[in-house]
This record gives C-alpha cells, structure tokens and sequence, in this order.
C-alpha cells in the first residue's frame, strides 16, 4: 500500500511518508487489530451485533468484520480516515468476501474500508513478487517447478491451504524458495513492480486488492484515483 502510494501521488516521497500515514490498530499503540482477538475485544467493550444484513444472512466473516469495525468506530483516541480488511481465502474466498462486502457496506463513518482476499494465503500475493536471482534461488525455484507441474510464481492461486507441509501448500513453497528468510520475501514484494504483481496476482486476489487501494486509498490525498495503467 505505501508502494501504490509513492508511486502514484508524484509529490509524496519515502522520507515524508511516515509523517503522512499511520498504520495502526484498534488504539495508536499498536499496528493491526488481529482477526483471533476481535471477539474477545468486543465481549470486554460490550459489543453484541447480530441480525441479518441487508436482510440476508451473514456470509462466513461478516459478524467478525461487523464486530471489528464496531471496535474502530468506538476506539476514541484519533480519527481514523480509511480501514483495511485483509483474510487469507482458506479456499473459501466467495464466502469470505461476501461477509466482508456485507459488513463494509453498513458503515460510512470511518472512511473507505478496503477488501483484501489472498487466495489461498498470503504467501501467495509473496510469491506474485518473487524472482530468483542467485544461482541457488534459480536451482530451487526449477526444482519446485518440476515438482509441481507449474511455476508457482505465475500461478500461486493452484497452491493450497489444506494441510501445512504438503506438496502444494503456500507456506511449504515460500519457504523453499526464501530459505524463511523473512527480509528476502520483504524484497520480493518491493522489489517487483506494479505491474508484475498485478498480472500475476489476478488468480490471487491481490490484482483486486490493489485496485481497492488505488481507487479508495489513494484519492484520499489526491481526490481523484488514477488511471489504470495499461497492460500490454
């Protein structure tokens, strides 16, 4: 998002960036507001919203998401402009964003709130960014091709989230292809270009997400989203 930001507004550079956004979460003092402790969060703040939406049911994470915003709305210590909601798929991404739809539509008053769907995980959207450079990284990502029957790369949507360590597992494939070195999957999402992460991240989510960035986030400083750019 702060790369889709720099380079999309011509005026803001990396050293006034921080000065311009913060990242955070339910309160200043932290980043995010994480998924696992929203309902815990909301029983302590006496929060308890339940009923349809828009008269159909709640789609799977729309009472989590409802309870989430709920949380922001009443955090009390600084205005908030904008919200991201941001789930791994799970291999159930029609459903996860259907909720999350549902729930973003009752709300007006924190700003536009942005879907984010990475399918299957988010070491898929990783991937989209990933190219090998060294020998080493050339001779792993060969054999995962192989081993796979695809390049994981160009079609991340194929991986899967059922089980951790199998052959198609997200996780499993990263991790081969970084050595889990945490800093080397931090370059390959800096690293690669816009236009690269979005051609190959249109079977993940992530083409759709920075789309919902460019056309919510962005205008927030420049009133107006920019243009698509055009792919050859």
């Amino acid at each position: 998002m702060d790369r889709m930001l720099r380079e999309s507004i011509d005026w803001m550079e990396p050293e006034v960036l921080a000065e311009l956004r913060e990242w955070r979460g339910q309160t200043r003092g932290e980043s995010y507001l994480p998924w696992k402790e929203v309902h815990t969060r909301a029983k302590a703040a006496n929060i308890r919203i339940n009923g349809h939406f828009n008269g159909e049911p709640g789609a799977h994470d729309a009472f989590v998401a409802r309870r989430a915003l709920a949380l922001l709305r009443g955090h009390g210590d600084a205005p908030i402009h904008a919200v991201v909601l941001v789930r791994d798929s799970d291999n159930d991404e029609a459903q996860r964003r259907k909720g999350l739809e549902q729930a973003r539509a009752e709300v007006s008053s924190l700003g536009p709130i942005l879907i984010g769907i990475a399918h299957t995980k988010r070491e898929c959207w990783v991937l989209a960014g990933f190219t090998p450079e060294t020998d080493d990284e050339k001779a792993r990502h060969q054999e995962l091709r192989q081993e796979l029957g695809f390049d994981p790369c160009l079609r991340a949507e194929e991986l899967t989230a059922q089980q951790d360590g199998a052959k198609r597992d997200a996780k499993r494939v990263l991790k081969l292809l970084t050595h889990g070195v945490v800093d080397r999957e931090h370059l390959s999402m800096m690293q690669a270009t816009i236009q690269q992460l979005e051609e190959r991240g249109r079977g993940t989510g992530l083409s759709t997400f920075l789309s919902e960035v460019r056309e919510k986030l962005v205008p927030l400083w420049t009133g107006a989203p920019p243009p698509r750019p055009k792919h050859k």
